[in-house]
């Protein structure tokens, strides 16, 4: 680029001896060369610019993968804390549209602020050489135009955040609306949507419009700047060709040096608009890349002696930021293998204590212990593959099915994927499909019922062949017969074993070794099933409505259907 600029100012020299020496002076004979240097100027600019636009795109581009990276790792090192405060739109409009300003600026405001210093350097010098006086005439203006260029840089700045603000709102908005389409339209809530969307699109083109404002108010003021500081130029420089204090070749060389001067100017709103823009995007992107994670790998990890699945809770206590106390003084002792049951009201913290097995979070006091060897030491890569998870709301891949049961382990076998299916009692109705084990699954695994997603997650964690398990009300919100299936899938999963069950049905857990119930964060009963019932505590009285609610119906349902549910 400084090659291509220094080039380039050949070109006024070349006129004023056109002018002083050709045209006036009637030197015929330099005519050729002349006119071949402005040819030869043209050919080499023509390279440099190529050279130019071509790196500053690759450098864009380059510099751009290198921040996606980056920003996509930041994400996958984030702890489940962040995830329980960010929105999956604004995530996604910080990592297209934030980091597109970026590319701008790397691959063209980058650019146009070395042509700017560039030509800028090189002019003054260029002009100062051809004439002190003239320069000096010609920089007249130019603290005007430093105060306007500040001013409108004040102006645009919150503008452009805004606009970044604005657009993460939308594209918010339009994700959660596309993933709950179903609940949108079967409440018949259409209109009041797209309102809602008018008023965010509204907003959105707003602040769009508020910035271009700002940006066609600045440009005259450059251009105004520009054509007074020509004004200025030819009456002074008139003034001296007159008395001869300059020749006519030294004043046209100095209008076509002022020319290159006059362009990087004007397109000095333009480099405002992309530096502005940038900034606002750089705000959000940092606000993303120095997220401290929560929950960080050990410095030095370590290996336990055995892998088992042996786990303990030592004096545990939670509380999630800037909340209250979750769990209080908890202690588990769950030796390899064994049926571990917690039961409790919504909001006891039976999720947030399996949660703590896996570093999802971390303890506020105490310590958990895997095989002896306190979670926040393990490997965390090491330690979540020694557990797998069931939970109720069964998340799938936009992908094949046995792309989603192999997962955990990518370079299984057909053989290992077809045994996990069959214990997970999913290969009955995954050969019933079209296409068989290569049927795709739409978004979040819609095209599958509730229960055939669970046994796909089921034969997901088979094959990953984990020491622990957490079963979190793996069968809530199916019939009878897929329960069935889905409890027979379980017990081949568990099998061997350690294995954590969360469950609101009691019919659940009577196979557990040991039930633990939680209330307000707390363990207040714990024991087998026929002990609890024996006890007649809570586990008791929460079974007997369970028993109650199976042999009689409800009032509202006695009204309506006489007794032949009992």
């Amino acid at each position: 680029m400084g090659a291509l600029t220094a080039v380039g100012l050949l070109r006024p020299y070349i006129t004023r001896w056109l002018v002083d020496d050709v045209v006036l002076g009637g030197d015929r004979g330099r005519l050729l060369p002349l006119s071949a240097g402005l040819v030869a100027i043209a050919l080499v600019r023509w390279v440099f610019n190529y050279g130019r636009q071509y790196l500053g795109e690759w450098a864009g581009q380059k510099t751009v993968y290198a921040l996606r990276n980056a920003l996509y790792r930041k994400l996958q090192s984030l702890s489940f804390s962040f995830y329980d405060e960010a929105r999956t739109g604004d995530l996604m409009s910080r990592l297209t549209m934030d980091v597109d300003a970026f590319r701008m600026l790397f691959a063209q405001g980058f650019v146009f602020i070395m042509d700017f210093f560039f030509t800028l350097g090189f002019g003054l010098v260029a002009m100062w050489l051809m004439s002190p006086r003239l320069t000096l005439a010609s920089l007249v203006l130019m603290p005007f135009l430093a105060v306007a260029v500040l001013r409108f840089d004040r102006r645009l700045r919150p503008a452009y955040g805004e606009i970044r603000a604005s657009l993460a709102r939308l594209t918010e908005f339009v994700q959660e609306a596309v993933t709950g389409i179903r609940t949108l339209k079967s409440f018949g809530q259409e209109r009041r949507e797209l309102e809602r969307f008018d008023r965010l699109n509204e907003g959105f083109a707003r602040s769009n419009v508020v910035a271009t404002d700002l940006v066609a108010a600045y440009v005259p003021v450059l251009e105004g700047v520009g054509n007074v500081s020509a004004a200025l130029l030819l009456w002074y420089g008139g003034r001296l060709a007159i008395q001869g204090q300059v020749t006519v070749g030294d004043l046209v060389a100095f209008f076509t040096l002022i020319g290159y001067l006059i362009w990087p100017l004007r397109e000095l709103g333009f480099l405002v608009n992309l530096v502005e823009q940038a900034q606002a995007a750089g705000a959000r992107l940092l606000a993303l890349l120095e997220a401290p994670p929560r929950v960080r790998p050990p410095a030095a990890p370590r290996v336990p002696a055995s892998r088992e699945g042996a786990v303990a809770f030592r004096a545990v206590g939670f509380r999630y930021p800037d909340g209250p106390e979750v769990l209080r003084e908890i202690e588990i002792e769950a030796p390899a293998g064994v049926r571990i049951a917690l039961f409790g009201p919504a909001g006891a913290g039976k999720t947030t204590l399996v949660s703590l097995i896996p570093r999802f979070y971390d303890v506020t006091q105490g310590a958990v212990e895997v095989d002896g060897l306190d979670v926040r030491l393990w490997d965390l890569g090491e330690l979540r593959r020694q557990i797998g998870f069931v939970l109720s709301d069964t998340f799938l891949f936009s992908a094949s099915i046995r792309d989603n049961i192999a997962y955990a382990r990518p370079e299984a076998g057909e053989a290992e994927i077809r045994r996990a299916a069959r214990l997970a009692q999913a290969e009955e109705f995954i050969l019933r499909l079209p296409a068989g084990y290569d049927t795709v699954v739409g978004e979040r695994g819609i095209g599958l019922s509730g229960g055939q997603r669970q046994r796909v997650a089921i034969a997901r964690a088979l094959l990953a062949d984990p020491r622990i398990l957490v079963l979190d009300d793996a069968t809530a919100s199916v019939d009878a017969e897929t329960e069935y299936l889905i409890q027979t899938a379980l017990q081949a999963l568990s099998r061997g074993r350690t294995t954590f069950v969360i469950a609101h049905r009691l019919a659940s857990l009577r196979a557990a070794d040991e039930i633990l119930v939680l209330e307000g964060g707390r363990i207040v009963e714990r024991g087998r099933h026929e002990e609890l019932l024996a006890r007649g505590g809570r586990y008791r009285r929460a079974y007997e409505l369970q028993v109650a609610e199976r042999v009689d119906p409800s009032p509202g349902q006695r009204a309506g259907g006489g007794s032949g549910a009992s």
